[in-house]
């Protein structure tokens, strides 16, 4: 029979992993704002954030990150959401930050939601891609991906590569490599642009409106004092840190055509009105064609 240490020990190890591959919201994050209105609950699986007329709410990561894949799984704001937006992104901080953005604009009642992509470098954003979801982001938790190592930042959809954004860095074109960058989800009222171009406002007789999260996953690089975690590692190159030489194989290639040629609503790259003097030279090394 196993000694009673042995057995703690791999009770142990199971709250590890468990921690590990789930995340804890207790453990992970803080809520930042909201007076109450963000709340995490089920022994720290589950977190919620809502919105009314007084106030949104948000949190945010405890650790920095520099470089990592990160996943969240999310279940947006049913019903009549016009005029919320849900945000979960990576930033740093300071007027020449960096940031990845996913943001969900809500719609009126059987209208699509509108998944809203941005990639900051240097404090200069304006590289917004815009897409239809190929089911309802109500009805069920799905998982959101940001892969971002030295060479790409892929957005994912459950598994399905929705957006790459490579390294330009030979062009000129900076891109988030120095910053260690946080964690950060809000729930807000943007009726004055989110929906239709601010033409649908907020019902607030819907209110609150609430949105949840769980299954939060980081294989990262943590920055904390100056330094990474993964620095005293083992090297890149071992299954460990694979992720960060990861790039879309040729399966991977494909969906993000298919995605991209079926349910994108907006690409700043193909914005001739916008950009009458040429489209931004990124846009050349980021084209799926």
């Amino acid at each position: 029979m196993a000694s009673y240490s042995s057995l703690l020990a791999l009770m142990m190890f199971i709250l590890v992993l468990r921690n590990v591959s789930a995340g804890n919201f207790y453990q992970d994050f803080d809520i930042t704002w909201g007076d109450g209105r963000a709340k995490i609950i089920d022994n720290g699986d589950l977190l919620t954030l809502s919105l009314d007329k007084a106030s949104g709410s948000g949190f945010q990561s405890k650790n920095e990150f520099l470089f990592g894949k990160i996943d969240m799984q999310l279940k947006l704001v049913p019903g009549n959401s016009a005029g919320t937006v849900t945000a979960y992104y990576l930033s740093s901080q300071g007027p020449t930050h960096d940031e990845i953005d996913f943001e969900f604009l809500g719609n009126i009642s059987g209208d699509p939601y509108i998944l809203h992509t941005n990639v900051f470098s240097l404090g200069k954003g304006n590289r917004e891609q815009q897409f239809y979801l190929w089911f309802d982001p109500t009805a069920d938790f799905h998982t959101y991906s940001i892969l971002w190592n030295p060479q790409r930042i892929i957005f994912s959809v459950d598994g399905t590569p929705i957006r790459e954004f490579k390294n330009s860095e030979s062009i000129g074109v900076p891109y988030p490599k120095s910053q260690p960058m946080r964690i950060y989800s809000s729930l807000w009222n943007a009726d004055d642009w989110a929906t239709r171009g601010g033409i649908v406002k907020t019902d607030w007789s819907q209110a609150p409106f609430t949105a949840s999260y769980r299954n939060f996953n980081a294989n990262a690089c943590v920055w904390s004092s100056g330094s990474s975690s993964c620095s005293s590692k083992s090297p890149p190159s071992t299954s460990t840190h694979a992720w960060l030489n990861e790039e879309l194989d040729i399966t991977g290639q494909e969906r993000l055509k298919w995605v991209q040629k079926n349910y994108m609503i907006y690409n700043y790259c193909t914005d001739a009105k916008r950009f009458p003097q040429g489209f931004p030279s990124e846009c050349t090394i980021n084209s799926t064609s």
